[in-house]
């Protein structure tokens, strides 16, 4: 048996600024002494945080998961790797653990690649920009767990050491989530990944919750709008001025079911005096027509004003002859005189007549991720040197420019292990490598020992970790990734008997207890 030692130093710090995941918190540690050390950290941890989380990924037609760009922070590997050196060695005896379906048969060589149905991708942010990496779902006794790079869910250097909002999206495609969104509860990895940046134990393992899918929308009254825990909206909608004076008799006044608004620009109108909310206007009349209007006290429009009383203007000549108005002209003790008599009246602007319509999204349970797509079977301590597959989603340019992905479909490498030591940055001595040319956005991709092609099915033995350029031509030529050994198998197993549960209730409503 062999044992690696690690010396660990502390890191500089690191590029990426970012806020931590909802709720993180940590859990715990297992002594070194008699089990790997393994960071826990708590993510989604009630539904109320869940929510939030699906919320956010799945508003206006998943706008937020059609801006995530591929995550491309510490994946590539820049100067040439080191073939055939490091540590990567088995710590133990050699172990599987059978993928969800049963353990596939081995086949033929085959030229056309049936593309696993458990490979997708993981969604989070990062301060305010949405970011994604690969990911696939692996066997777990509750059928809800996610293996991808621990880079693609932990980063010490931020609070809590989480990165933000984490979902996965099972066979995702330009926005849609055919089998559904699931919301990460809690993560586990190494320690000495989580504190230390040490990509030797670049990886992690993820209980979700049930997934959930959009299921429509439906109108709602007002309780159930305001008692409603998911997406939900409120429109304004215009009606008739019968409908409105229904929904006043039936409420007792206004009500969300019949309210009014003010016509922009419009001019005010007439209103009997006393109407409510009504504005008490002023218009000066002739002396004839102040004469005839009732007394000031009236409960009526156009009274004797209260407002401005009869005034009595000196003027010259000049002004009086040039006066149009309405006001009374005169003589007295030898002045010009313009006298001006006023009324009283009610005005209200004129409205529009509305009524609010309340509408909640709906959602469907979408079930247990293993039950909907499958789960890779695990595997831990294999030789190196066996064939495998990597499948991921690379989108980003090679260091030449060329684009030959878009980060749109997974795509995959074929080829036998080796092992492996990066650059020294990366603290990484015992890694095993794989040539392979695809770029950024592949990080956390399965790499499947004994792949069946018809079952889809097979042994996840590692996931891409970095990426580079060996012969520094320009194209990105080659994949590393953690070799999984002992205490990778302690830590998945800690994770895999991990119960998550639901968040949508039967109603189609997010589970409203917390």
């Amino acid at each position: 048996m062999n044992t690696r030692v690690k010396r660990l130093v502390l890191p500089l710090g690191g590029a990426v600024a970012a806020t931590s995941m909802i709720g993180a918190t940590l859990v715990g540690t297992a002594s070194a002494t008699t089990a790997p050390a393994k960071k826990v950290v708590s993510m989604a941890s009630s539904s109320a945080q869940a929510q939030k989380v699906g919320q956010f990924w799945t508003a206006n037609g998943g706008a937020h998961l059609k801006a995530a760009a591929q995550y491309t922070d510490k994946s590539q590997q820049q100067g040439k790797i080191k073939l055939g050196g490091g540590d990567a060695a088995p710590d133990g005896k050699a172990g599987v653990v059978p993928p969800i379906g049963g353990e596939p048969k081995v086949t033929a060589k085959i030229k056309n690649i049936n593309l696993p149905k458990t490979i997708g991708k993981v969604f989070f942010l990062i301060g305010e920009n949405e970011y994604w990496c690969s990911a696939s779902s692996i066997q777990s006794k509750y059928h809800n767990l996610v293996s991808t790079a621990g880079h693609c869910v932990f980063d010490e250097n931020i609070q809590n050491g989480a990165l933000d909002y984490w979902v996965f999206v099972p066979g995702y495609y330009q926005g849609k989530a055919p089998w559904g969104v699931y919301v990460g509860k809690a993560a586990y990895t190494h320690y000495d990944f989580a504190v230390y940046e040490d990509f030797d134990s670049d990886y992690a393992f993820v209980t979700v919750y049930n997934g959930y899918n959009f299921a429509g929308a439906k109108q709602v009254s007002k309780e159930t709008y305001d008692k409603w825990q998911g997406l939900k909206d409120a429109e304004d909608v215009k009606i008739t001025k019968e409908e409105f004076d229904a929904a006043v008799k039936t409420h007792g006044g206004e009500s969300s079911d019949g309210w009014t608004k003010p016509i922009p620009g419009a001019p005010e109108v007439v209103v009997p005096w006393g109407t409510k909310d009504a504005k008490v206007a002023t218009k000066e009349v002739s002396k004839a027509d102040y004469e005839k209007a009732p007394a000031a006290n009236a409960q009526e429009n156009f009274h004797k004003s209260n407002v401005k009383q009869v005034t009595e203007e000196i003027v010259d000549k000049a002004t009086q002859d040039a006066y149009n108005g309405v006001g009374e002209k005169g003589e007295r003790d030898g002045a010009y005189t313009i006298t001006h008599y006023y009324v009283d009246y009610a005005t209200k602007a004129q409205v529009e007549y509305y009524k609010t319509v309340y509408t909640v999204a709906l959602y469907k349970d979408a079930g247990r991720l293993g039950d909907n797509v499958g789960g890779q079977g695990f595997t831990w301590n294999q030789k190196i040197g066996q064939p495998v597959y990597a499948f991921g989603y690379p989108a980003a340019a090679h260091p030449d420019g060329d684009t030959p992905f878009t980060g749109v479909t997974p795509k995959w490498c074929y080829g036998k292990t080796f092992a492996a030591k990066p650059a020294a940055a990366f603290k990484a001595e015992a890694q095993i490598g794989l040539k392979c040319s695809m770029t950024a956005g592949s990080s956390g991709g399965p790499w499947i020992l004994k792949y069946s092609n018809t079952k889809r099915l097979g042994y996840i033995n590692g996931v891409t970790s970095l990426i580079g350029d060996a012969d520094a031509n320009g194209r990105i030529d080659f994949a590393t990734s953690p070799y999984f050994d002992s205490e990778t198998y302690a830590i998945y197993k800690a994770a895999a008997n991990l119960w998550s549960g639901k968040i949508i209730a039967s109603d189609g409503d997010f589970v409203k207890k917390a």
